[in-house]
């Protein structure tokens, strides 16, 4: 048997990690007023995912509209399913994050692929740097900076027709399309 401690203070605390698990991720999150959970708007191809809402509310954006989930309540995203949450309230949200079958790196995002036109790409992490891959034609593609700023700090979330977008956490700009080269 492992125990594992919580830091309460911790905005991530990986606990499948700390407790050796091999068959589910289990994190917790500390989300402040105006903040998000890691990612940006993605899906996980083959791993399920259960948001258990502690303290507070979470508001999650999924390509088929806003899910809201308070304390006490849980959400379940299916396999491909995009979603991304934020904390839209006054005080700390906290939460855990469940994760079935662990193991999985095949993370998606809802862009499309530049050769060949598939739906969407998948997060790939194992270089020096970020690459999206297509799961289809295997082409590698790598993020551009904000095309209005140039900063780097692009994310994707959902316009309010609830559409996949790219958004500039910098200067608010958003794109259709995916700012990305070969």
């Amino acid at each position: 048997m492992r125990r594992a401690c919580i830091d309460r203070s911790a905005r991530l605390v990986r606990l499948g990690d700390a407790l050796g698990t091999e068959h589910v991720a289990i994190n917790r999150y500390r989300v402040a007023p105006g903040d998000g959970f890691p990612g940006g708007l993605h899906a996980h191809a083959d791993q399920e995912e259960v948001f258990v809402v502690v303290a507070g509310e979470a508001t999650f954006e999924t390509l088929e509209g806003d899910v809201t989930v308070g304390a006490g309540e849980a959400v379940r995203f299916a396999p491909g399913e995009f979603q991304t949450g934020e904390n839209r309230g006054d005080g700390d949200l906290v939460a855990f994050a469940i994760g079935a079958p662990r193991g999985t790196d095949d993370v998606r995002v809802p862009a499309p692929c530049p050769d060949c036109g598939g739906e969407e790409l998948r997060l790939d992490t194992a270089g020096a740097n970020l690459t999206f891959r297509c799961p289809d034609c295997d082409a590698e593609h790598v993020p551009r900076p904000c095309p209005d700023c140039g900063d780097d700090a692009l994310g994707f979330t959902t316009d309010d027709e609830d559409r996949p977008v790219v958004e500039c956490g910098n200067c608010g700009a958003r794109f259709t399309d995916a700012p990305l080269e070969h």
